[in-house]
């Protein structure tokens, strides 16, 4: 648990952890409970890596083409 919140800090994942506190601060100042949760939400979302492909859900493995390719001989068509 430790690994997964302290590496693969990228751009997305701090956006959404910026975003979740500043809702987070929106909330409080305006004594929302429902704006309260959804920050809390954004929050773990991007301090845990969770959610739309933060853990790797959307990966889909390269396929390595290991066929012979054929020479293709053309012929020009007058």
């Amino acid at each position: 648990m430790k690994d997964r919140i302290l590496s693969n800090w990228t751009l997305p994942r701090l956006l959404r952890v910026i975003i979740g506190i500043v809702i987070i601060g929106m909330a409080i100042s305006r004594a929302d409970i429902a704006s309260g949760i959804i920050g809390a939400i954004f929050t773990g979302m991007g301090v845990f890596n969770i959610g739309c492909c933060g853990s790797g859900a959307c990966y889909t493995p390269v396929k390595n083409s290991n066929k012979d390719s054929k020479d293709i001989s053309y012929e020009e068509v007058v």
